[in-house]
């Protein structure tokens, strides 16, 4: 998939979801002023939502924006985001500069020469080290015992004395693996080949030719499946996206069972409408949620382009233009089932019974995204939760990253996921509106809906 169309239709689905939430804000600024009735809020509270402040929600983008501009306050002052941000943001660090050092360390080791070896011999021990994950440097030693002296010194690694044998400080166990053995292994092979081949009659040249064929080339019947680096990014667009979302979706279930518990919103409710306290909650604490995922990957960027890692270059532009749109739908989506879920509730403890059912569906597309991604095979299944609102900010990035899912489709699904989102929003305003003043005992969600239906 090419990054360009990728990010025009990203673009698009964000210009409609704004001018929804415009629709929404605009519909809702005919009740920004408080009634006679509330005398300039309830309990004679005045505050930015009072009359006194009647100036400050025009100002500030009217009451949902005053709203969320308290919520972002509130989010971003708290010890807790701080501290979980630059965890998150030293994670990130050491996710793309330890390939990187990993890929840029190589070892040296030093092969000693006793005798004379023709010179294509001494090319193809050089020619060992990048298999062997190391570069090899010959060295001429005068005799078999200096050479020797070198090796229980540490000096060289291995020793070759007159092509006949080879010195190494301590044997090699059966099945290592280390750069030693392997290295000492190969040199044995291509030096005993290499001398039998001369010894046969053949000149040094000609011998080096058969020792060191010329690989046949490999032909790919079907294209890759993906690039690895834009699958790796897929990987952690998958994680980020259950993170971010388990997060910010408790955040306003908590928020929503804390200001019912201690009355604040009644006070509150008192100069505005139910949907506009909904609106800004959600709105605050998704731009902070928006914020943090927008740091997070800005890092990553500049220290990927500092550094030289290729974990955020080619195609996995566009899957990163991909998992970024994705993560502001499904917050977006959850975020008012989140918020309807804590009206019904009426104390601390009933948040995780709450959260439970909630996050079933995000555990599911999370780990069918996670399986996806890591086999690099998407299946029916997966492309079929792919189109489908409550899994879709999980799966279809993964058909991005996998290389199976054209632009259109992407833009198809996210659509989907936002015509979804103002249905979902809908009905979480009307629970919302009539559950969150029902105190004394816990809400039934029935209970809720019949009302609504009538």
């Amino acid at each position: 998939m090419n990054a360009g169309p990728a990010v025009a239709g990203a673009a698009v689905v964000l210009a409609v979801a704004v001018r929804v939430l415009r629709r929404r804000r605009a519909a809702g600024r005919a009740a920004d002023r408080p009634s006679p009735a509330a005398g300039g809020g309830a309990a004679g509270w005045t505050g930015p939502w009072s009359r006194r402040g009647r100036r400050g929600p025009r100002r500030a983008g009217g009451t949902v924006g005053l709203v969320a501009a308290r919520e972002v306050r509130e989010r971003t002052r708290s010890r807790v985001f701080v501290i979980g941000t630059a965890v998150v943001l030293l994670v990130v660090a050491a996710a793309i500069v330890v390939p990187v050092l990993n890929r840029g360390h190589r070892g040296m080791d030093r092969v000693g020469i006793v005798g004379s070896l023709s010179a294509p011999v001494e090319a193809s021990i050089v020619a060992l080290g990048p298999g062997a994950g190391t570069t090899v440097t010959v060295v001429r030693e005068p005799t078999a015992a200096a050479a020797a002296s070198a090796v229980r010194s540490g000096d060289l690694t291995l020793a070759v004395v007159d092509g006949t044998r080879i010195l190494v400080r301590k044997p090699f166990a059966v099945g290592d693996t280390s750069g030693a053995a392997l290295l000492t292994a190969e040199v044995a092979r291509v030096v005993a080949l290499q001398q039998g081949l001369e010894q046969a009659g053949l000149s040094p040249a000609a011998a080096a030719r058969l020792a060191h064929p010329v690989p046949l080339p490999v032909q790919a019947l079907e294209p890759s499946a993906a690039k690895s680096t834009a699958r790796t990014v897929g990987l952690y667009g998958v994680i980020l996206t259950f993170v971010l979302l388990s997060q910010y979706g408790t955040w306003v279930l908590m928020g929503v069972v804390e200001e019912k518990a201690n009355r604040v919103v009644e006070v509150l409710l008192a100069t505005m409408r139910p949907g506009q306290l909904l609106s800004g909650k959600v709105l605050g604490i998704g731009l902070v949620g928006f914020g943090q995922a927008a740091l997070l990957v800005g890092f990553a960027l500049v220290l990927a382009e500092g550094v030289g890692s290729p974990l955020l270059q080619g195609a996995a532009v566009a899957s990163v233009a991909v998992a970024l749109v994705w993560v502001v739908l499904a917050y977006f989506l959850y975020c008012w089932v989140f918020a309807a879920a804590g009206s019904l509730a009426q104390r601390q403890e009933h948040v995780q019974s709450l959260a439970f059912p909630l996050q079933l569906p995000i555990l599911v597309g999370y780990l069918v995204g996670l399986t996806a991604i890591a086999s690099g095979d998407a299946s029916t299944f997966v492309r079929v939760l792919a189109y489908l609102p409550p899994t879709a900010p999980f799966c279809m990035p993964v058909l991005v990253a996998l290389g199976v899912a054209s632009w259109w489709e992407v833009v198809l699904a996210a659509l989907l996921t936002v015509a979804a989102t103002a249905g979902v929003a809908r009905v979480a305003t009307r629970v919302y509106t009539r559950a969150i003043l029902r105190t004394g005992q816990r809400v039934r969600l029935r209970s809720v809906l019949g009302a609504a239906a009538r």
